[in-house]
C-alpha cells in the first residue's frame, strides 16, 4: 500500500496540488508561463532572419513588445526591426513570441 502524500506547512502536496486534489492559482509551479516561454524559444529558434515577428520580453516590473523584422541573433540576444528602429532583447527575458504577418499595404488617400 502507498503511503498517504504529507503537505507541506503552506498545505501544499509535493507536485503542486491542494491535499484535495485541486492545484493552486496559476497551475501547477512553472505550468503555463513555462510552456509558453517554451513554446515562445521554439518559435525563435525555427525563425529566420526577415521573419516578421512579435517579441514580448520582461522589463523591470513589467514587459515590452518588440514587432518587426528579426535582423540578427546571437545565443543570447536577437535583435528586432520596429518601426521605430532597432530592439535588442535578451533571450533570457522573453515570455512570449509569435510569428505574424505582414503590415497591410498602405490606403490609399482621400480626397
Amino acid at each position: 500500500m502507498q503511503e498517504p502524500r504529507q503537505p507541506d506547512p503552506d498545505g501544499q502536496l509535493p507536485d503542486g496540488q491542494a491535499p484535495d486534489g485541486r492545484l493552486p492559482v496559476g497551475g501547477a509551479p512553472g505550468g503555463q508561463d513555462a510552456l509558453a516561454r517554451a513554446l515562445a524559444l521554439g518559435v525563435l529558434r525555427d525563425a529566420s532572419l526577415g521573419d516578421r515577428l512579435v517579441v514580448r520580453a520582461r522589463l523591470g516590473d513589467g514587459a515590452q513588445d518588440a514587432l518587426g523584422t528579426l535582423v540578427a541573433r546571437t545565443a543570447d540576444t536577437l535583435t528586432i526591426e520596429t518601426r521605430r528602429g532597432p530592439v535588442e532583447v535578451l533571450l533570457a527575458d522573453v515570455v512570449a513570441a509569435k510569428p505574424v504577418p505582414p503590415p497591410p499595404a498602405p490606403r490609399p488617400r482621400r480626397r
